[in-house]
């Protein structure tokens, strides 16, 4: 791993001079932030060594450096999820990737289903903690000692000054937001009226399928996160209906732009 991780980072050095201060990742239906990016260098995945391929049509498979809020960023558009095939070390593989190109912070966005009753279809949550139930996990395995520790700490896996100043953003440009936790169930099945229930009770207020892992191997190597999920979609009694994937990134796409709004000027004043 560790030397897949330094033969990717010198392939993206010869191409890509400037050093990112800002990792994010683009969920479903989100990619669209990357246009607010003044693009710099653009390099396809399936280009990358050691890089997997995205495998879902809405992820277009791009990763983009650029400027973003007066600060130079590098921006996955589309990730990869566990559902695809890939091990969590290939889906978190980018993450290793962007620390050490250099960046400081990571921000990442996704959509998911409500399951906290107050919520709504459209719902902008920020995220300020997790409940992991995958399957598997990131740092199974031998850990790589120059990335991180053994028995990394997760008490703060969303980075509490940012969330705070994601709230007051969102105040000031009259942008509904609200705060929650967030899971992640493996997929690619949206979740049973059960399973909705289940993550309820164990106090989340959003399930999706991904951001996790990510934020896991973030934290790993000690770089504070911050993450928006949009509810575009309710697991809650009496209101799951029928769900398609276009239907889904439908709803990111309308929201998309008030969380631009808060992350490009979260990036701004950091």
């Amino acid at each position: 791993m560790w030397k897949k991780i330094i033969e990717t980072t010198e392939y993206i050095h010869e191409r890509v001079p400037e050093q990112p201060e800002i990792g994010i990742v683009l969920g479903t239906g989100l990619g669209g932030l990357g246009n607010e990016i003044d693009v710099k260098y653009s390099l396809e995945y399936k280009d990358i060594p050691n890089f997997p391929v995205s495998t879902v049509e809405s992820h277009s498979g791009k990763l983009l450096f650029g400027e973003l809020g007066g600060k130079m960023v590098v921006a996955m558009q589309g990730r990869f999820h566990y559902y695809e095939g890939y091990s969590m070390q290939e889906v978190t593989f980018p993450i290793r990737v962007m620390k050490m190109l250099g960046i400081k912070k990571l921000f990442l966005s996704n959509a998911s289903g409500g399951v906290n009753p107050d919520f709504e279809v459209g719902e902008i949550m920020i995220i300020n903690d997790h409940i992991n139930i995958f399957p598997s996990h990131p740092l199974i395995g031998p850990n790589i000692d120059e990335l991180g520790p053994r028995f990394p700490d997760m008490r703060e896996p969303y980075d509490k000054k940012m969330v705070s100043m994601a709230i007051e953003i969102a105040r000031e440009k009259g942008i509904k937001v609200s705060q929650g936790v967030y899971t992640a169930m493996t997929g690619p099945t949206l979740e049973t009226p059960a399973e909705y229930r289940f993550v309820r009770a164990i106090g989340a207020d959003a399930v999706g399928m991904s951001t996790i892992p990510e934020v896991i191997v973030a934290r790993h190597m000690d770089i504070p996160c911050f993450a928006i999920s949009i509810v575009t979609d309710l697991g809650v009694e009496g209101k799951i209906e029928e769900v398609t994937v276009e239907q889904v990134i439908a709803i990111a796409k309308g929201k998309e732009p008030q969380m631009t709004t808060i992350m490009k000027e979260l990036i701004s004043r950091i």
